[in-house]
This record gives structure tokens, sequence and C-alpha cells, in this order.
């Protein structure tokens, strides 16, 4: 349909402009949304119809607890030693992406990758690897960054307390690679080390409670399964 703008009056023409403005900035945002979908990860938090986000899909082994704000999706810690962990799913080959912060410097929490099985004892601690969450510790395989208690970070790259640190965590094969706000901090030959006596070649995500006096918290998760693509 063909509409001659210069017979129309102000006020309609007016309208036109505006309607095509919007149309043109939904379009845009569909758009950006569809590539925010296009990149392979998947949110570990799932979302109602009206935006508030939900625990589905996760279950939690030991003391302590997660306490989710269902209104900005963000998890935070309480009291410890506890896993908070997503049961939908077990990877094998996958790339995690997530936000953490930390209520104090000596906040201590990590992210468990592979954990073998459901877990029903402390034994996971054993068999499976954490990356750790700890700015305070002296010792390089127990900072920030480090896979625990195995392999130290090339730097202690987070932020200062409070504020909020990226983590990218891929694991193929027995390689784990980490980034901590954009910096390659471990890029290491997974092997049983320090704690570790074997690890799995899949399992599940979880996030550790630790402490009784601080929290950490986490938001922002997702992961994309690259099991089907090596």
């Amino acid at each position: 349909m063909n509409i001659n703008v210069a017979r129309l009056p102000m006020p309609a023409i007016l309208f036109a402009l505006a309607a095509v403005v919007a149309l043109g900035t939904s379009l845009g945002g569909a758009r950006a949304v569809a590539l925010a979908q296009d990149d392979g990860f998947e949110a570990l938090l799932g979302q109602r119809g009206d935006g508030t986000y939900h625990k589905g899909g996760w279950n939690h082994y030991g003391p302590g607890y997660f306490e989710l704000d269902s209104d900005t999706g963000v998890l935070a810690s309480h009291g410890g030693m506890g896993l908070f962990w997503y049961s939908a799913q077990e990877y094998s080959d996958f790339e995690l992406e997530l936000e953490f912060k930390t209520s104090k410097t000596e906040s201590n929490s990590g992210v468990f990758v592979r954990v073998p099985g459901v877990p029903s004892s402390d034994a996971y601690i054993y068999h499976s690897f954490e990356i750790q969450i700890h700015d305070a510790s002296g010792e390089g395989v127990h900072q920030s960054g480090a896979v625990y208690d195995a392999e130290p970070p090339t730097r202690l790259a987070s932020r200062p307390t409070g504020e909020w640190n990226k983590y990218r965590i891929r694991f193929v094969g027995d390689q784990i690679t980490v980034w901590l706000n954009g910096e390659q901090v471990l890029d290491w030959a997974a092997e049983p080390r320090g704690k570790v006596e074997d690890f799995a070649e899949h399992g599940y995500i979880g996030l550790q409670n630790h402490d009784h006096d601080s929290s950490v918290y986490f938001r922002n998760l997702r992961v994309k399964d690259l099991s089907d693509t090596n």
C-alpha cells in the first residue's frame, strides 16, 4: 500500500513517523534477542513468563543453602559446606560463563565441574575439580582462578570485594582453561593432583557454599554444550 504523505495532515504524519521508529526499535530488539539466543549458550536459571527467576533443575547437598532473588536472578550463598548443583543435565565438554562477587576479601567459594553422579556424601570433592573463588589465600593453588589444590592461576585477576567478576571456564577432554575478567589465567591438562584422586568424563556443574559469616553472589550462569562439536 502506498501512502501519499504530502496529503496527510501534520498530526497523521507525526503518528506515522512514530510508528515507523517504534517498528524499527522493536525489530532491532528482536534481532538482538535472536543473536543472543544463537550464540549456543543456555541459561542455567529459568525464567517465568513474568520475567522472574526460579531454581527449577537445581538441587542442594549438605549444610547451608543458596537464596535466589527472583527479580534480579542473583544467587547468594549461606552457610556451608554444601553444593548447589544443576541436576537437569550432565556435561562432558562445555564452556561455562558466570559472574560472581564476594561480600568479604576472605569469602570462600568455588565452581565444581564434572561432579560424578548425584552427590550423597562429601566424596565428590575427591572426584571432581573446583575452580576456586578466594582472594585472601596466600597459596596460588587456593586463590581465585586456580583449580583448587591442583593448579595455580598465572595471576590473581579478580576485582575488589563487592564488584562483579566474570568467569569463563572451558573443559574439553582433559583440558581446563579459565578466563577471569577477560584474562586467561589457567590452561591446564588436568590430571589427578592435590585432593583430587580421579575425575570423570562427564558430570554435573555445582556452586559451593562455604562460609558461615560471609556470602558469595552469582548471576548470569550460562553454559554451552560442546560435546557435539568436538
